[in-house]
């Protein structure tokens, strides 16, 4: 057995037996409650950063498959759970979630108490730590825990948004792929009958499921890299600008925020275009409508978060992974919330008076979750002329 060691910035440290990746790896400790959808939690950008702590005591039981990938590649910095299985079981299952984490140079580490680290985390918040299969000393490694960079003020989305435009078309056996904007459509596309909305996606860190569902509501999408400046989005004529999802810090993203503010004045006021953010699309338009942004102590992360929506009063039980959050008592008399969390009465959502835009804080696209909020991809679409 090959001993890893997860040690902590407050001192704690947790000896288990590594799997996938060997080597040494810093990042800020988080805990997801979700039962089910590793590999979507893998491959979700908006980890990025992060060793994420599975609460759910066996992972692995129904291994790794081609269909379930939220992004090209898994983003979390490193793996934590109580029991690997050791046994793959699933009819879909292209192979392990250890060969997974080996091909693509993830550190895991079980057999520690979920349980313990999880506690620790509610009552003292997310901290930065270190996973190790090299170095094995406790005094070291909460030094070097202690010494690494954290979450806060760093651009992280910088680094995972793509470099170039792309579109998505819907392909044959309703799979997606991404094909660069120009190119032909997929081959297999059915012919359009009748002309589709043009969205152009910021891509910030975008899970691929929100594209899923935007060309399922009838759109054709456009991605951009989320750096694009309003000029370059607006070259593209888009009937609908929507907002991805991104790991990190929003208050760094100062050139973005300006970005996002143009682009209430010249698409949405000027000419009706509506926006639609998620989760960092959603701090970033706070922002971008004057508003502040603060780091929660433990964030959101799970697929049972309850959210009262505070037009209709109905709860939806939604899928969020975020450690920030929009501060609602700075929001404008023109922007109102729209969604509350339950848990903590934090803002899930916001909504301009008069402009056609809003946001949520949440994952209306699940993947995986519940699908109680993606009635907001058809309301976005209602917005587009």
């Amino acid at each position: 057995m090959n001993i890893a060691k997860l040690a902590l910035e407050d001192g704690t440290v947790f000896t288990g037996t590594s799997f996938g990746a060997r080597g040494e790896i810093d990042g800020e400790v988080v805990f997801n409650t979700s039962m089910t959808g590793y590999q979507e939690i893998l491959t979700d950008p908006s980890y990025h950063g992060q060793i994420v702590a599975m609460t759910y005591p066996q992972i692995g039981n129904y291994g790794i498959n081609d269909e379930d990938a939220e992004s090209r590649r898994p983003w979390v910095r490193g793996f934590v759970i109580r029991e690997l299985s050791g046994r793959v079981s699933n009819f879909r299952a292209a192979g392990s979630l250890e060969e997974y984490l080996q091909r693509h140079g993830i550190l895991g580490i079980e057999g520690i108490d979920t349980r313990a680290l999880v506690r620790l985390t509610r009552e003292r918040g997310a901290m930065r730590g270190i996973l190790s299969t090299d170095d094995l000393d406790d005094a070291r490694l909460v030094a070097k825990a202690r010494a690494s960079p954290g979450m806060i003020g760093r651009d992280l989305a910088r680094e995972v948004m793509p470099q170039e435009p792309s579109t998505w078309e819907l392909g044959l056996n309703s799979a997606y792929s991404p094909v660069r904007a120009g190119d032909p459509a997929e081959a297999g596309a059915p012919p359009a009958t009748r002309r589709r909305p043009h969205v152009v996606a910021l891509d910030f860190g975008m899970k691929w499921n929100i594209l899923r569902h935007l060309v399922e509501v009838g759109c054709k999408v456009t991605v951009v890299p989320g750096s694009s400046s309003a000029e370059a989005i607006l070259d593209y004529e888009p009937d609908g600008i929507f907002l991805s999802n991104g790991p990190g810090d929003p208050r760094p993203l100062v050139e973005e925020t300006a970005t996002l503010r143009t682009l209430i004045r010249t698409a949405a006021a000027a000419r009706g275009i509506p926006l639609f953010g998620i989760c960092l699309g959603h701090q970033l338009l706070g922002q971008a409508f004057g508003a502040q942004t603060f780091k929660l102590k433990f964030g959101h992360r799970g697929a049972n978060h309850p959210v009262r929506n505070q037009q209709t009063g109905r709860v939806e039980i939604t899928t969020q992974n975020h450690g920030f959050a929009v501060d609602p008592g700075t929001l404008p008399a023109d922007v109102e919330p729209s969604h509350i969390n339950l848990n903590d009465q934090t803002l899930e959502g916001l909504r301009h008076r008069h402009l056609p835009v809003f946001s949520v804080q949440y994952h209306p696209e699940a993947s995986a979750g519940p699908h109680d909020s993606a009635y907001l991809f058809e309301e976005f679409r209602r917005l587009i002329h």
